[in-house]
């Protein structure tokens, strides 16, 4: 067998794998059939012409029904909720007026319900729809919405929302590791009449590989650069071991002079070292590449096979299975960088792969670990998508407010929690004034939503 037809079949194994993998989702039923039960029913009887009995016999009598489902839909609707407060006075004296107080808003005098600021924001961060976008739909029902308005909107909402998506932070950090990356989030920069690089920072958390109690959960953290000194910042408080790729920013986290902790323990990527030789191999075919790929399909193979047991026999199999299969890919990365130029562009990807080598071992060293930094990078994804169809936040504020919802948003999808539920009603609530003492209450995966 040719090592490429080794490198298909071994990847093909482990994405069989990963499609049966415990925690996949479970395969989607027909919709035919298998509408929600909890979606409303009209139900529409047609009765025939007649029900007397062609033969004269009388009335006829119900013996059964053909029941068919159809899904039906009403477009969405505005509407105006008009609140009336009536005063009571009392005729014979002048200090008997009686009025019920003003119900609390979020936005105090605003226009909007909780549940329309809610709206605009799942459809920006959760349906990816830019607000001139949902600026022309309400048009369409002649309001006129500008989307600086929508974007006021935001921008008070993230305001409201930021002990929450702080105290979602503080969560995460507590656990003994995480994953972290980071991608571009354009902003405007005012006078320039250009945009500027800012950065969104991912913090996650996601233990479901090895049956962990604690449930996921990611927050975006914005800055307008990509010094490791964000990440720095980002993590104070996190002292376990952080997920990564292979960004040197984070070298810093791992410095006994660290702010913010103790040196952290870093657990490189095991998918960006594939993804170098993978580069190579397209463009060059490459046998030593293709050789290199042969042998990182095989440790993978290992974690389709252990994926979803406790952390305890993860190690073992790792230590017992993987723990060969890498350091025999170590002498065979060292044997190869001697006979193969350092500035040759194959040369460059093992030069890559050996200066993270020691981070690519950690995964062997503790079960909850995954050999990979995928889990955040689909995480990632969303942002990419928002960020391809919005252009660019308005201003870092904007970028701030950008991360702090999404937060909600996509730790609310991870969890299988519907976002416009669960903003309405933490909205709401933060309306009502719930009290700072009890914000655990508001974080994504303790909602529940009322029957």
């Amino acid at each position: 067998m040719s090592s490429c037809s080794f490198v298909l079949e071994a990847w093909a194994k482990l994405l069989i794998h990963r499609r049966s993998d415990t925690l996949a989702k479970p395969a989607p039923k027909r919709t035919i059939g298998n509408l929600p039960a909890a979606l409303p029913r009209i139900e529409e009887v047609i009765e025939p012409d007649s029900l007397i009995c062609p033969c004269g016999c009388g009335a006829m009598h119900k013996i059964g029904e053909d029941r068919t489902e159809r899904l039906d839909i009403v477009p969405a609707q505005l509407r105006v909720i008009v609140t009336l407060r009536p005063k009571y006075a009392c005729r014979t004296c002048t200090d008997g007026v009686t009025q019920a107080s003003a119900p609390s808003h979020l936005i105090m005098g605003g226009l909007p319900t909780e549940a329309t600021i809610a709206h605009v924001l799942v459809s920006k961060y959760a349906d990816h729809l830019p607000l001139y976008r949902q600026s022309q739909i309400v048009a369409r029902a002649g309001l006129d919405l500008h989307p600086a308005v929508l974007a006021d909107w935001v921008g008070k909402a993230a305001f409201h929302l930021k002990p929450v998506v702080d105290r979602l932070a503080e969560d995460l950090k507590r656990s003994g590791k995480l994953f972290m990356d980071e991608t571009t989030a354009p902003v405007l920069d005012p006078g320039r009449g250009k945009t500027k690089t800012g950065y969104l920072w991912a913090l996650a958390r996601d233990d479901r590989p090895w049956g962990g109690e604690d449930p996921p959960g990611v927050v975006y953290f914005y800055a307008p650069g990509r010094a490791g000194e964000n990440a720095e910042a980002f993590l104070t408080g996190f002292d376990g071991i952080l997920q990564i790729d292979g960004y040197q920013g984070y070298n810093r986290l791992t410095k006994p002079a660290r702010r913010g902790g103790d040196p952290i323990r870093v657990a490189h990527c095991w998918a960006h070292a594939r993804r170098k030789l993978k580069a190579v191999f397209d463009r060059d075919g490459s046998e030593i590449a293709a050789e290199g790929l042969c042998r990182i399909a095989q440790i993978y193979a290992v974690e389709a096979d252990i994926r979803g047991i406790d952390p305890g026999q993860r190690l073992s199999a790792r230590q017992a299975r993987s723990a060969p299969l890498v350091a025999a890919f170590g002498d065979w990365l060292q044997a190869q960088r001697r006979k193969i130029s350092s500035k040759s562009r194959l040369g460059e990807k093992l030069t890559y792969i050996h200066n993270h080598w020691n981070g690519l071992h950690t995964f062997l060293t503790d079960g909850r670990l995954e050999i990979d930094n995928n889990r955040v990078e689909n995480l990632i994804r969303p942002i990419a998508i928002n960020r391809k169809n919005a252009l660019f936040a308005g201003h870092d504020e904007g970028g701030i407010a950008w991360g702090r919802i999404a937060s909600l948003v996509e730790t609310c999808k991870i969890n299988r929690i519907e976002p416009f539920a669960y903003l309405k009603a933490t909205l709401t609530a933060i309306a009502n004034g719930h009290p700072q003492s009890r914000l655990d209450d508001l974080l994504p995966w303790k909602f529940a939503p009322s029957s």
